[in-house]
């Protein structure tokens, strides 16, 4: 192992997109400037709002020679323990607008669920939850508790979606989903508009700018959303790199081709909340061209970075962070480990990385498997 690597951890996958062309004014018509000003306003004043933390991996850049990294903390987003709090929630009172006859639905791998349920019951609506049969009961029950009614489809979560719409149109039930389709785009941008909330709350929690932002993606929703607040309110635009699992990098994929591309997902990520085989129609205006370079990753090291992260080895202070908050951490420490992609990439000693730490133990059945497994995997390792 060369001095270069610390951790010896490798990328699948990394492209360059050619047809990078970061468009302020572009970014934020999709999304909607009035949206995201009004999200801000509207999320702000919700009960128990604050700011989550701005943490700094002190450690973790010294150990990869970064000036900085930084990593948002959305265990402690309200108490749902995920920045989906910010969309589905936002998009529910939006549609619905004050209508307490109206049912709201949705599909779901369980945060963003959890989000709308959340949001109904702030309001007195009734909900209907599509999950699929890899959702846990953990998540499922989460859900519930929020006066959820939750119904399990057969098959992966593009069968949950496609049950969720059938149903929903029977029955004149309101989809709020963060999934764009054809005739469909209004409440995918609300959603979007709700996650730009973390990036304006960055803005005021350090003076550094941040040179680096590795976002994870699923369907793109979170991704665009952070990307249309770097639009909104960064003044210098970092470098933008798209991290998803090996076998369900649809952005990537379609980043490569300049077109949208549809993966057939062989094998379900530990990342369930990312293992999604197409990416958005909404969120794909923006990842286009505004995505600097796209990563894959394995789910070998997803547990060892929950350890990690919760033995305080990458910071001062333990971290609660689930496994879709170490897709972010893993790749900024591939993207160090090789000195190619390193020079690439640009990351250096006077390099501000910021990451999403996007979820907290939601699923905390998996979350304690993980860091039990995690754990163990860091005692059989030399040097920890």
């Amino acid at each position: 192992m060369s001095k270069s690597e610390v951790f010896g951890w490798k990328l699948s996958n990394i492209i360059t997109n050619k047809n990078y062309n970061f468009d302020r004014e572009k970014i934020l018509n999709v999304c909607g400037k009035n949206h995201i000003d009004d999200a801000f306003n509207v999320i702000s004043n919700w009960d128990n709002y604050k700011s989550t933390p701005l943490i700094e991996l002190k450690k973790l850049s010294k150990k990869l020679k970064l000036n900085n990294i930084f990593y948002k903390d959305e265990s402690k987003r309200f108490h749902l323990k995920s920045f989906k709090a910010l969309g589905g929630a936002y998009a529910v009172e939006k549609v619905t607008k004050g209508n307490k006859k109206i049912t709201v639905s949705t599909a779901t791998a369980g945060n963003h669920g959890r989000s709308v349920a959340w949001g109904a019951q702030k309001l007195n609506l009734n909900c209907k939850i599509f999950i699929s049969e890899y959702v846990s009961e953990a998540r499922a029950n989460e859900m519930k508790k929020l006066g959820a009614d939750v119904i399990r489809v057969k098959g992966n979560y593009e069968k949950s979606l496609e049950e969720c719409i059938d149903k929903s149109k029977k029955n004149g039930w309101e989809i709020i989903q963060d999934v764009a389709w054809k005739n469909y785009e209004t409440v995918p941008k609300l959603t979007m508009a709700g996650y730009s909330v973390m990036i304006k709350e960055i803005s005021n929690q350090t003076d550094q700018y941040i040179t680096h932002v590795f976002l994870q993606a699923g369907v793109g929703g979170m991704a665009s959303g952070a990307i249309a607040g770097i639009a909104k309110y960064f003044k210098k635009i970092p470098k933008i790199i798209i991290v998803e699992p090996e076998n369900a990098d649809c952005v990537l994929k379609s980043i490569e081709k300049g077109s949208l591309q549809k993966i057939n997902i062989k094998k379900e990520s530990i990342m369930g909340g990312m293992s999604c085989g197409e990416v958005s129609l909404v969120p794909w205006k923006i990842l286009k061209e505004s995505v600097n370079n796209c990563t894959s990753v394995s789910d070998k090291n997803v547990a060892k970075t929950v350890a990690m992260l919760s033995k305080s080895q990458l910071s001062d202070e333990k971290i609660i962070g689930g496994e879709c908050s170490t897709p972010g951490i893993i790749s900024v420490i591939a993207s160090c480990e090789n000195l190619k992609t390193k020079k690439n990439l640009e990351l250096n000693e006077n390099s501000n990385v910021l990451l999403i730490g996007c979820e907290g133990d939601a699923d905390e059945k998996l979350y304690e498997e993980l860091l039990l497994k995690g754990v163990a995997e860091l005692q059989n390792e030399k040097g920890y």
